[in-house]
């Protein structure tokens, strides 16, 4: 591009921090912190989550009168007992219900209980079903437990489930790691999950967004100074987010300064990948959008999308002069793993240009053990993630922050772990979450889309971590908005004319 071109000025700021998610270690930490800062005392910070439990339940179900609380041995049942007793208070039915073998084992649950008790409360053994409810409260194990439940927990589990009552679980659905998101065994499904202190890092992604229902945030009176000394190990980002993230571009404005994405792929019979891609591309702002794909595809691509340059690339040679003239590269939507898709890939490599790679072009990675540039994003589904790592797919799932973790180590750049509850990571970055998406994206060709909006993105100057967590935010708010309409049959194509609405706050 000339010198005396126009440029678009930088990416807006993301704005304010998002908000931190904290795991297991942390959250202990700042309830010991809590407790001292009143004075030792306890009880008081248990005193506080039973209340603010027993708030969030009469939130959501104010006409509950039959309230039954399955309690567990720890602090998580002593929350539940202090529950059971303001809703006693209430004149509510209440029966807190727990296993022969989960007396209170804790002081403060002892408390809790004998409190509950003295007021005139009752206390069950589960008997093999829970009795009748209006709602149930979850307050067996919280974030007390990172392995699968043993069979009598897991009958009270499915106890709970069976009973059909809306539940409330306190701090987490028990079975539910609270630092992993994994539910390695049964696990109760809560219709609202009410977390202490702080936000729970595992409830934001993978099996544990089917257990957590609605999330509610009880920080019980904690000052901020006392949260923000300790360091959370992800951030959160939600669509109310993405306005901030882009700024207005000046009335003197030229593609040139939008940027240049040059899209490689669509092998025989796979051209929609790549012009998924390049539609993407250019509804997220990129000025100039090229696309270097097999002869048969041109002239569909054209005519869906006269606005891309499309070209019919043979060879490495062929490809040069596209990628001199192109500012990032968008490799892998369609490209297949035979040897046109292989010399395309290589070169793409040794371009020297930002790379956003996704679908074969992992694949080529992972079989041929290459590094990519540091300033490349990586954005491996599941499975894909796997073959990186050469590990199954159910360990990538067992703990999605790890795995992200292990491929910024492994390749050195940035990483895009796609799937419910994406997260984007990088050297030296704090993870970030992605709080949007719905299961009708889990269609194929969805990569794709998200493929474009990256490479656009970085086109238009973000650097490579913001590139990757503002595109996989604003590709899972366009899922949303287009699932308005329902999430089954939603298709790729129909986030296409959402990205334009969201990038233009």
């Amino acid at each position: 591009m000339s010198a005396d071109l126009p440029r678009d000025p930088a990416p807006s700021s993301p704005g304010p921090p998002p908000p931190g998610l904290y795991d297991g270690a942390a959250l202990r930490a700042l309830e010991a912190a809590a407790s001292a800062r009143l004075g030792g005392d306890a009880f008081e910070l248990m005193r506080r989550a039973g209340e603010a439990a027993w708030r969030e339940l009469l939130r959501h179900w104010p006409q509950a009168r039959r309230i039954v609380v399955v309690c567990g041995p720890g602090n998580n049942g002593g929350d539940g007992y202090v529950l059971a007793t303001h809703a006693h208070a209430a004149g509510c039915e209440v029966r807190a219900v727990r296993l022969a073998a989960h007396a209170p084992g804790t002081e403060l649950a002892r408390r809790a209980c004998a409190d509950y008790l003295a007021a005139g409360g009752r206390v069950l053994e589960f008997d093999g079903a829970l009795p009748g409810a209006d709602a149930v409260v979850d307050a067996l194990f919280g974030i007390g437990l990172s392995r699968a439940p043993d069979a009598a927990c897991g009958a009270l589990i499915e106890a709970i489930a069976a009973s059909g009552a809306p539940v409330l679980a306190l701090d987490a659905p028990s079975g539910v790691d609270t630092d992993s998101g994994d539910v390695p065994g049964s696990a109760v499904r809560a219709d609202v999950t009410v977390q202490f202190l702080a936000a729970h890092a595992g409830l934001r992604t993978g099996a544990a967004l089917d257990h957590v229902g609605l999330l509610a945030l009880a920080s019980l009176g904690l000052p901020a100074d006392l949260l923000n000394r300790f360091e959370a190990v992800a951030a959160c980002l939600d669509a109310s987010m993405l306005a901030a993230r882009f700024a207005p571009r000046p009335r003197n404005s030229h593609k040139g300064g939008s940027g240049h994405v040059l899209c490689i792929g669509g092998d025989e019979g796979k051209g929609g990948a790549v012009l998924l891609a390049a539609e993407a591309a250019l509804r997220s702002g990129a000025g100039l959008v090229s696309v270097a794909t097999r002869p048969a595809h041109v002239a569909p691509l054209l005519a869906r999308c006269p606005e891309a340059m499309v070209q019919a690339v043979e060879s490495e040679s062929a490809l040069a002069p596209l990628v001199q003239r192109a500012g990032v590269l968008a490799v892998g939507p369609g490209l297949g793993q035979e040897a046109w898709g292989r010399a395309l890939h290589q070169a793409a490599l040794a371009s020297g240009r930002p790379l956003v790679l996704d679908a074969d072009a992992l694949n080529l990675l992972a079989s041929h053990a290459q590094s990519p540039p540091a300033d490349a994003v990586l954005t491996p589904h599941p499975g894909e993630a796997a073959r990186l790592l050469g590990i199954s797919t159910r360990e990538i799932q067992a703990n999605r922050f790890a795995a992200a973790r292990l491929l910024c180590a492994c390749f050195g750049c940035a990483v895009v772990l796609k799937g419910a509850g994406t997260v984007v990571a990088a050297p030296g970055q704090r993870p970030r979450v992605i709080a949007a998406g719905n299961p009708g994206m889990a269609v194929g060709g969805m990569g794709d889309v998200l493929t474009g909006c990256i490479a656009a993105l970085r086109a238009q100057g973000f650097p490579a971590f913001e590139a990757a967590a503002t595109g996989a935010l604003l590709h899972a708010a366009a899922g949303d908005a287009a699932a308005a309409g329902g999430e089954r049959g939603l298709l790729p194509s129909d986030l296409i004319a959402q990205l334009r609405r969201l990038v233009n706050p």
